[in-house]
């Protein structure tokens, strides 16, 4: 569940220590609010509004600050966040007046907006392409590789995810609504591929079989399911943006029916792009 508004937690660490409230229901934003010199970080195009008094800057890269390795560590960071479908790159947003200053984002697509502390969780978290919205200045917004081949081909997003670091705030949009279930050591949770929105880098991620020949040709469900085994956190989505985009191409086209976006003909198609 989101903290309480503008909560606001006190921690030793790289990341500026930001305070926000989440508003809205299916259509949701998000608002920070930044002390003097405060910064948070956003993808390019999801500023709703800010104060006069905060400054918007666009860098190359991630904006996490961490500038080690040169031009040639900029570019290598704003790589991965293209291979990811990201920009190349990212809003700054700092406080350069005196009291509060607040700032607000919206997610491109209906569901939630999912705040994480990365602190509580590791350090670490992998999610799906697209997700990340915002975050606290020194989080870095890196690249996930699925280490096993059948897992790239049907795992749903493909052989690459986004990988979030640091120890401050991060905001990842989500499609629907979100369930968070933590998986005990062992302990297994099949999720159809393309309801998988995150979890942390504990948890192993492979895949099985959806079911039988019939269940696969006619089911809808794809041919495999995503297979989590514990321990960590996971986080699953109700409504994939591709599920919804599916759905509307349909109408669009004047189709009537629908073959699951995991139906067999739908894989054929995207092995590799993971939609």
């Amino acid at each position: 569940m989101p903290p309480s508004p503008w909560s606001h937690q006190r921690n030793p660490n790289v990341a500026d220590d930001i305070d926000f409230e989440i508003k809205g229901q299916e259509l949701q934003f998000l608002e920070i609010e930044l002390d003097p010199g405060e910064s948070a970080v956003a993808e390019a195009g999801a500023l709703v509004w800010k104060d006069a008094s905060v400054q918007m800057t666009t860098v190359f890269g991630d904006g996490s600050g961490d500038n080690g390795g040169g031009f040639m560590g900029k570019l290598l960071g704003a790589g991965k966040r293209l291979v990811t479908g990201e920009s190349l790159f990212t809003t700054v947003f700092t406080h350069q007046g005196s009291g509060k200053a607040r700032v607000a984002f919206a997610a491109p697509t209906p569901g939630n907006i999912l705040p994480l502390n990365l602190g509580q969780l590791g350090g670490s978290l992998i999610c799906q392409k697209d997700s990340f919205l915002a975050a606290a200045r020194g989080v870095s917004i890196g690249i996930h590789f699925q280490k096993r081949v059948m897992t790239g081909l049907f795992g749903g997003e493909g052989f690459i995810m986004q990988r979030l670091d640091g120890d401050g705030w991060v905001f990842v949009q989500m499609g629907g609504a979100l369930v968070e279930r933590e998986l005990k050591a062992g302990e297994e949770l099949h999720v159809d591929t393309g309801c998988l929105a995150a979890y942390t880098p504990g948890v192993d991620f492979d895949l099985v079989m959806a079911g039988g020949v019939r269940s696969v040709l006619f089911g809808g469900e794809g041919l495999f399911f995503a297979r989590l085994r514990g321990p960590g956190k996971v986080w699953i989505q109700s409504l994939p943006f591709s599920r919804l985009a599916g759905r509307m191409l349909q109408a669009a086209q004047g189709g009537g029916g629908n073959r699951g976006e995991g139906s067999i003909l739908g894989q054929i198609g995207n092995l590799i792009d993971g939609n």
